[in-house]
């Protein structure tokens, strides 16, 4: 299964085709972290070293259990406390990580473009986990993992990504992964929460929720990212969810069949009842957390296999 790309860095470079290999392998890991024996050596004498420049429990845990998993030597390192305190430069950082020889490098930093930076710098293959607001792919692969197996298909489906669009990494990697897969993606929020010119994606824009969820397959809720937000964007949290949080009332207008995301953390009571995100038969919340691991262990198998081959070449 061949995986043209050195990195992962985001949605944009990649063909439907890549996505589909990433999603197709990582079918086969839901299958092995279901089992009693979760353990495989894909990864065997590889180091794989995760940055975290910003706080992340979900994402992090994930990646390290899948490195672990696959066999890696898996070093988390904390960057909250590091040299960039001191005033260590990216690049220099990039540099005393060359002379570690790690193979896998796994970074989530609050600049958009950092993490593309730091791959241009060092030598192995680099696994963007959030870069500022600019792309999570793990992310959108996940949710499209957990879409494509409740659903059956991951084509032709109207999709509903609905609140803070303008700060989320996670809605703009969702909007070009799902659009590679010809379905109709609406988006729905405040007008202060819509990115400028956000039209061009190829989306349906909504300020009201009941007219966006009409007749929608998915509807998938997103964080409201108060630590990006430098002014008045919301009148109060209370008014926000009167008017576009999830409730059963909005639900009711998207298709009876229709499943609920969020990729957490979540704020209950703000962008979610609670009710609705327990909901066994409608939210797909668990699941999404689960095919994180499927697919991070996927990506780094591919990634694995590339550098290995270009070593040898």
């Amino acid at each position: 299964m061949s995986f043209p790309h050195a990195h992962l860095l985001g949605i944009e470079p990649l063909a439907p085709g890549d996505i589909t290999a990433i999603l197709d392998l990582a079918e086969e890991y839901v299958a092995l972290n279901r089992s009693a024996a979760k353990h495989r050596d894909v990864l065997a004498g590889l180091t794989q070293i995760n940055m975290f420049f910003e706080a992340s429990t979900r994402t992090q845990a994930s990646f390290e259990l899948a490195g672990k998993r696959l066999g890696a030597d898996v070093m988390n390192m904390a960057m909250q406390a590091s040299s960039l305190k001191k005033g260590e430069t990216l690049i220099d950082t990039a540099l005393t990580l060359n002379a570690m020889h790690p193979d896998l490098l796994v970074v989530r930093h609050p600049h958009s473009g950092a993490v593309d930076l730091l791959a241009q710098k060092v030598r192995c293959a680099v696994l963007n986990a959030g870069d500022g607001r600019h792309e999570h792919p793990t992310q959108a692969l996940l949710d499209a993992l957990t879409i494509r197996r409740a659903k059956g298909r991951l084509h032709r489906l109207s999709i509903a990504i609905c609140g803070d669009i303008a700060h989320s990494r996670v809605a703009r990697s969702n909007i070009l992964l799902l659009g590679k897969m010809e379905n109709r993606v609406r988006l729905v929020g405040p007008p202060t929460l819509m990115p400028a010119g956000i039209a061009e994606f190829g989306v349906e824009v909504f300020d009201d929720m009941k007219a966006g969820l009409e007749g929608v397959d998915v509807v998938m809720m997103l964080r409201l990212q108060r630590e990006r937000m430098d002014g008045g964007f919301i009148p109060s949290e209370r008014e926000y969810y009167h008017r576009y949080g999830l409730d059963a009332e909005k639900l009711a207008y998207a298709k009876e069949d229709a499943i609920v995301m969020h990729p957490g953390p979540m704020n209950r009571g703000v962008e979610i009842d609670g009710e609705i995100a327990d909901d066994i038969n409608r939210s797909v919340i668990q699941d999404q957390v689960e095919m994180g691991v499927a697919v991070r262990m996927a990506a780094m198998t591919l990634l694995a296999e590339g550098l290995r081959a270009r070593r040898a070449a």
